[in-house]
């Protein structure tokens, strides 16, 4: 994806919202998510092999996720959101109990942004929660499933330590992938509305994407030669960072890996580095608050009146003779 596409879909998200009808009382509510964001990819996991979804999710690399959105209600079972996120991801080899992780001992962290269109679908909602009759609050819970477009820059440190350096540059497996893609979020949430105009949630989303580069690792180690400055540059010393293991010593090879050798640095052409067989993804659990905008419809206005200290007006009628 291109710059010039993301703008197209920062327009689109702008148009979509921004084209709807605001006739309805109460359909706009503005506001913000506070919460972590992680992730799942090659780096971290558990004493395993790589495993899918939350299984293999290191909780101690959790990290910030913060945003701001406007959400427009269509109907009673339809909202659509629009938001922009500012988050960050990250992971480390070192964190694992499986050994050929350790043995590979790379580490990554990712700070992204992302705009996100979605529809919310209610599944349940009661609009008097404690059904006494005043509707001070009211509560909604919602599935949700849309598009994102996001923009990422993965880096690097040498063993943990120092500078963080750009990964995507440096091509460490001789790939020139793109700092802009898109995502599937899909996800659950939930909020309280008190008074109709104060709104507290909980949002929860998994972010399906089409790379396999948000952390700079997915398929094997590549001829160290190839690398920007060579096998002595900063590129070689980003793209291996396993151990070394003095000469001598016998440390298996596990799984082809190739992270242990006894007799001192591998080249480590074409062993396995990644998994390419599936592309990365992250999840985001935030708190929000928004603030609800009042709008003009006559069906509000005469049912909810006397929430203004107004007298609740029937409709009018003519004799008819």
């Amino acid at each position: 994806m291109s710059l010039r596409t993301l703008r197209y879909s920062i327009l689109f998200s702008i148009c979509v919202l921004g084209g709807m009808s605001t006739k309805a009382q109460y359909a706009w509510d503005f506001g913000m998510h506070l919460g972590g964001a992680n992730y799942l990819g090659e780096m971290g996991g558990t004493n395993q092999p790589r495993r899918d979804f939350v299984w293999d999710m290191k909780m101690s690399q959790t990290r910030w996720a913060v945003g701001g959105f406007a959400r427009r209600k269509i109907n009673r079972l339809l909202s659509v959101n629009a938001g922009l996120m500012y988050l960050r991801i990250q992971g480390a080899d070192e964190l694992s109990t499986y050994r050929p992780r350790r043995g590979r001992n790379l580490n990554f962290r990712n700070d992204m942004f992302e705009l996100y269109l979605r529809p919310e679908f209610t599944i349940f909602q009661d609009n008097d929660l404690g059904g006494r009759g005043r509707y001070r609050l009211d509560f909604r819970l919602f599935g949700y499933a849309g598009i994102s477009a996001y923009y990422h820059n993965p880096k690097g440190q040498l063993n943990r330590e120092g500078e963080f350096y750009s990964l995507r540059p440096l091509t460490t497996e001789l790939v020139e992938y793109s700092q802009i893609g898109v995502a599937v979020p899909v996800g659950l949430g939930f909020h309280f509305t008190q008074r109709r105009r104060h709104r507290f949630g909980m949002d929860l989303g998994w972010r399906t994407t089409f790379t396999d580069y948000l952390d700079d690792v997915s398929t094997v180690y590549k001829d160290p030669n190839l690398l920007p400055e060579g096998a002595n540059g900063l590129a070689a010393d980003l793209y291996n960072q396993r151990p070394l293991v003095p000469a001598g010593v016998d440390v298996p090879n596990e799984n082809n890996y190739g992270y242990y050798d006894s007799g001192g640095p591998s080249p480590k052409k074409e062993n396995v580095r990644g998994d390419p067989t599936h592309n990365d993804s992250y999840l985001t659990l935030t708190l929000t608050y928004s603030y609800v905008l009042r709008g003009q419809s006559n069906f509000y206005r005469q049912r909810y009146n006397w929430m203004r200290g107004n007298k609740r007006v029937g409709r009018k009628s003519r004799a008819k003779f």
